[in-house]
């Protein structure tokens, strides 16, 4: 019995330490069903909301977009430093066009021993309201991410001492991912991470 046992905790120990067995707590757990509940909604709203890419022509056939798992340790905290002066720069659409937007500030944060930093740029679409976007490309992108690039939304908060969380699960891709329709906002050079960001949305487009 003590020798069947032993063999039992040994099994048990292997099971646990196997990749992709992951024992989360129980708010990380809840994060996690939180965002798939996010994914649920938002395949829901492409799916059947008049305004969805899907739905205006040219039509796309719509299917589930496609996710990496959730993982809690793509999920960063960092204050934002901004940029003095804030430069506008001019980047382009993947139609071509020329857009202007501001270099407003950066993020940090670290992954496996090595430091990274993100750009926040402030951009002012055309209905005239401002708004604040991360854009990225990785060493997933065109594998399996969007060979151009993928979003974070970024909301400001007025306190400078404001701690912020960068979620790269909540990373998703641009309309012109899944129409032709759209033209969006390409990545610069200084928006490469020299990492894979297995986090997020996936490309929708095979190959």
């Amino acid at each position: 019995m003590k020798v069947l046992l032993r063999y039992i905790s040994v099994l048990l120990v292997l099971f646990i330490l196997m990749p992709g067995c992951k024992n989360y707590t129980p708010e990380q757990k809840a994060y996690i069903a939180s965002v798939e509940k996010e994914r649920q909604i938002k395949d829901d709203e492409m799916k059947n909301s008049s305004g969805s890419p899907f739905n205006l022509e040219p039509k796309v056939k719509f299917v589930p977009l496609k996710y990496f798992e959730v993982d809690p340790a793509f999920v960063f905290q960092s204050k934002l430093t901004e940029y003095q002066p804030k430069d506008t720069i001019v980047i382009y659409g993947t139609k071509g066009e020329p857009r202007s937007t501001v270099k407003y500030g950066f993020l940090k944060f670290s992954k496996d021993g090595r430091h990274f930093r993100i750009n926040v740029y402030e951009g002012y679409p055309r209905s005239g309201e401002k708004y604040y976007s991360i854009w990225f490309t990785d060493l997933t992108t065109n594998k399996e991410s969007y060979g151009v690039g993928r979003y974070i939304d970024f909301d400001i908060n007025p306190d400078p001492e404001f701690v912020y969380t960068l979620d790269f699960n909540r990373a998703y891709n641009p309309y012109c991912s899944y129409s032709p329709r759209y033209s969006c906002a390409i990545p610069s050079n200084e928006d490469y991470l020299d990492l894979e960001i297995t986090a997020g949305e996936k490309k929708f487009h095979e190959d």
